[in-house]
């Protein structure tokens, strides 16, 4: 968990460029489209849409954006997506999870199998790394939300699993199957959550030197870069003083 965290606190200090923006908001789009076209047109009605709203807007995505991605399905329009989950090892040992939404798995599977060799990683069988990590619910709220004593009751009614806090955000964790039940119990206590979504957490982790972080973290730019790709999760960790050198990189 240890990596995880600090490799998303590298991610939020490089910052955003606009292009890295309007590819998130493509696959934002692209998930909606999938989970409108799986179940109802409506959230209400429609678990995974209503998740995949609440991410979409928790990165500040545009209303418009979000209802032209819903039409898409309603209409019909765009290719028929499928869920592939890839798993591997990256540079140093380091398990990877890539979650994709494809068209076209032959390319998709081709592409993702490059950067693990390029990486000097390895591509697996499903399965061969996901043992190392837990499958779970995961719903953010900023700070703001509440004091720590609000969100961890609001957390518990709910029915969550953890509660972790500190100067910037509120993290619950909950089991995956109630991931769409608890977030909407918490948004009638708390209002929309900053996200909701469903993550793979490390529960073991591998220390990597200087070199073989800067080689992680250069696969890992390269998957989400990858239009096909949704999400990508590790068990890599560091020390403090080799992160401040990736952070001040």
């Amino acid at each position: 968990m240890a990596g995880h965290s600090q490799f998303k606190n590298i991610m939020h200090r490089k910052g955003r460029q606009d292009a890295q923006r309007s590819k998130l908001f493509s696959k934002l789009a692209r998930e909606i489209t999938v989970a409108a076209k799986m179940g109802l047109p409506d959230p209400n009605m429609n678990p995974r849409l209503r998740l995949a709203i609440n991410e979409a807007k928790g990165q500040s995505m545009p209303k418009d954006n979000i209802e032209r991605a819903i039409k898409k399905a309603m209409g019909g329009e765009g290719e028929n997506y499928e869920e592939v989950r890839y798993e591997g090892y990256g540079p140093g040992g380091v398990a990877v999870i890539v979650e994709t939404l494809t068209d076209n798995r032959n390319r998709t599977g081709g592409a993702v199998r490059s950067y693990f060799s390029k990486s000097g990683g390895a591509l697996g069988e499903t399965g061969s790394v996901g043992f190392m990590f837990n499958h779970v619910g995961e719903i953010v709220y900023p700070a703001k939300a509440g004091s720590e004593d609000k969100v961890l009751e609001a957390a518990i009614e709910a029915g969550a699993d953890d509660v972790a806090s500190d100067a910037e955000r509120h993290v619950v964790t909950c089991s995956f199957e109630s991931l769409s039940e608890v977030s909407k119990a918490l948004e009638a206590v708390l209002g929309e959550a900053q996200s909701a979504k469903a993550v793979w957490r490390a529960t073991i982790s591998t220390s990597l030197d200087e070199e073989k972080a800067q080689t992680m973290l250069k696969l890992i730019d390269t998957l989400e870069d990858d239009d096909d790709v949704q999400n990508v999760y590790s068990n890599f960790e560091v020390s403090d003083e080799v992160l401040a050198k990736l952070t001040a990189a």
